[in-house]
């Protein structure tokens, strides 16, 4: 099974794309932080951050509600890929393909409500 599930913040305004058949792809970074205290009586903070990938539907709900620092919840499945860049060099990146999304900060979405939680439909991802 590879499912993850992250609660954080959003790192920089989505930034979102159009494939030439026409689907939505809208990406982001996400941080997320694990604060604890250590044997020593240390505060300690350890901020990871993750690309985030939304596809169809969802894609156009994040590009017009998400915004740099917004808390969300986020259910997906981690994916990495690998290109040859222009000097032929093989690189890798690790992404978070988006399922479902739940806005939790508490500014206002829509007429009345305060978060949107909305499943992706399976007929949008590029698989």
């Amino acid at each position: 099974m590879n499912k993850v599930i992250l609660i954080g913040n959003i790192g920089k305004d989505p930034e979102m794309r159009r494939l030439d058949n026409g689907n939505a792809v809208c990406s982001f970074s996400m941080a997320t932080t694990k604060r604890y205290i250590d044997k020593n009586g240390q505060k300690i903070e350890n901020t990871q951050w993750h690309n985030i990938q939304f596809w169809g539907k969802q894609a156009e709900l994040c590009e017009k509600y998400l915004s740099k620092g917004d808390k969300v919840a986020i259910e997906g499945e981690i994916n990495t890929r690998s290109w040859e860049d222009k000097d032929g060099n093989k690189r890798y990146v690790t992404e978070i393909i988006g399922r479902s999304i739940e806005f939790l900060s508490t500014k206002r979405i829509g007429s009345n409500q305060n978060n949107v939680d909305v499943d992706n439909d399976s007929d949008d991802l590029p698989w």
